[in-house]
């Protein structure tokens, strides 16, 4: 399964990380830039503006790592998801879909809180809290996360709504911090999450993770 360039010589692709879901650019492929997509798992693109070849990052080092294709039911349209490496657009944001027409929240708080932790560790920046704990190292992020579960239960057990709910945010800060710190990714943790749901022989662990 291809896309019908006998078709159309330029096929759209629509480019989204593959984890938060978010359209990241559109370009144009031709079949020899498809063909060098497939063979070297990154984005390649046909340029109409410089009629030739481009291959994602090859200038600015801001490869798109192919982590998945899908073809349209016509098949004249690819929508790619990719790892994106820095930002996909030249202006240097993340998304080239960043000028509002008509307000839309699609953002994923979560992921954008694990990018900006690793961004942090990657580029430190004075007086951040978040290199802090990373400086501190492992002891430090536990001791957190267990300060904050406790103080989750406090806040539970004086029926304080306001106080849950920052103290659960609190919470769940630390442990993304915790999860950079042991090398696990929100997509695991959502993985696991998936398969945990659907598990039905052991209806003890089913009933306790759902409300069902």
């Amino acid at each position: 399964m291809k896309p019908d360039f006998q078709k159309q010589a330029l096929i759209p692709v629509i480019v989204q990380d593959y984890q938060t879901k978010q359209v990241l650019m559109m370009a144009y492929t031709n079949e020899e830039a498809y063909q060098k997509m497939i063979e070297s798992g990154e984005t390649w693109f046909w340029s109409r503006s410089r009629q030739k070849l481009w291959h994602k990052g090859e200038e600015s080092g801001h490869f798109q790592k192919v982590k998945g294709m899908r073809l349209d039911c016509d098949q004249d349209t690819l929508l790619v998801f990719v790892e994106q490496t820095g930002n996909a657009c030249h202006t240097g944001a993340y998304s080239c879909f960043y000028d509002e027409v008509i307000p839309f929240d699609d953002s994923d708080i979560f992921a954008d809180l694990e990018k900006q932790i690793a961004d942090r560790k990657a580029h430190p920046v004075e007086k951040s809290y978040t290199n802090y704990l990373l400086d501190q190292g492992l002891d430090k992020v536990l001791k957190k996360v267990g300060e904050e579960a406790s103080e989750v239960i406090i806040a539970s057990k004086n029926l304080d709504k306001t106080e849950l709910l920052g103290e659960i945010d609190d919470l769940l800060y630390h442990l993304f911090v915790l999860m950079n710190q042991t090398d696990l990714s929100l997509e695991e943790v959502r993985k696991k999450a998936r398969e945990r749901h659907q598990i039905e022989g052991n209806k003890k662990e089913f009933h306790t993770r759902t409300a069902d």
